[in-house]
């Protein structure tokens, strides 16, 4: 596919799940997903390595969002709220909820909320 041009959600599912190993907890971006709050994704993230489990995937969808086979292997589907995010600015507040989960999971003051 060049670069440059959008694929449908169905083919991009595909592509994502190809990359996905099958024992990988899977966080699927979606605007219909759960609005958790910071200290629930901590203890999520916290249950998903207390079982064991060395990576968590999030996967973030296309403009199309993501195909039903993303939807179903998903083992948390979430939202960023309701609003509507570019996709590089997903990506960065994305991250700074996983070093804020990181930060709740080890006691470290970062987290106050």
């Amino acid at each position: 596919m060049p670069k440059g041009r959008a694929i449908g959600a169905e083919a991009e599912a595909d592509a994502l799940l190809r990359h996905l190993p099958g024992h990988t907890p899977a966080v699927v971006l979606d605007e219909r997903g759960a609005d958790l709050t910071s200290r629930d994704l901590a203890v999520r993230l916290g249950r998903w390595r207390d079982e064991g489990n060395a990576a968590v995937a999030f996967l973030v969808g296309g403009a199309d969002g993501h195909g039903e086979a993303v939807r179903r292997r998903a083992d948390l589907r979430l939202a960023l709220g309701r609003l509507t995010w570019p996709h590089l600015l997903v990506r960065a507040m994305l991250v700074e909820q996983i070093y804020r989960a990181t930060t709740i999971l080890a006691g470290h003051p970062y987290h106050r909320g």
